[in-house]
């Protein structure tokens, strides 16, 4: 069986800040990239699976970034074409206010969070505890989209659609120890009763890279 072509859409906005966008793509050997806020888009046709990345960009900033509404639209294609498709953080975010959810700033939670993992095959032997780096959360989940993890201050931290192949976290699967010290330079990471001896969150794209080459 050959390996499933993927591409990761880069969405941060600001070039310091591009660590978490590299750990995706380090996570996935061979994806193709798209440096989505410059104005490349993927090219649909050849892609068997999408992995939209983490931003420090807000998802209701659309009047300053249009690109936001673009790939809102971009979402809802996926959905309708049955592409399978990964949401991180902020993608986690754009793809819940795409399908007609609410998201909200509230204060920033940067530390490792313990969660409820639905039995799901996405989170097939994740611990579950994960890395948190965000300051918008989603109220309401879009409209087919299933909660599949939960924290104790936020119930949607996951989603599933209920039809597409299609799945969002809140949480950063790509960050390892190995991005502590930028992570409490840039965003105040803190540990207290957790910390990254906790976390295997990296095998969530094993997960789905399974999950795109089965279909």
């Amino acid at each position: 069986m050959s390996e499933p072509t993927l591409v990761v859409v880069r969405n941060e906005v600001d070039p310091d800040c591009t660590f978490h966008c590299d750990a995706v793509c380090e996570a996935l050997p061979g994806a193709g990239t798209v440096e989505y806020p410059a104005g490349e888009r993927p090219d649909l046709e050849d892609v068997d699976g999408v992995v939209l990345s983490g931003s420090t960009a807000g998802v209701y900033e659309a009047d300053d970034r249009p690109w936001i509404d673009d790939q809102q639209a971009l979402v809802r294609t996926l959905v309708d074409r049955e592409i399978p498709t990964l949401g991180i953080c902020f993608g986690h975010q754009l793809v819940n206010a795409a399908l007609g959810g609410t998201v909200e700033a509230v204060d920033e939670n940067c530390r490792p969070v313990r969660v409820d993992l639905a039995d799901d095959p996405l989170f097939r032997g994740l611990e579950p505890v994960v890395p948190a780096v965000h300051g918008d959360v989603v109220i309401e989940p879009g409209d087919d989209l299933e909660v599949l993890a939960s924290a104790d201050y936020y119930h949607a931290f996951a989603t599933r659609h209920r039809e597409a192949p299609l799945w969002t976290v809140q949480f950063h699967p790509e960050l390892t120890a190995a991005h502590r010290d930028q992570l409490a330079a840039d965003f105040g990471w803190t540990e207290d009763e957790y910390g990254f001896g906790d976390v295997n969150a990296r095998r969530l794209f094993e997960n789905f890279v399974s999950i795109v080459a089965d279909r």
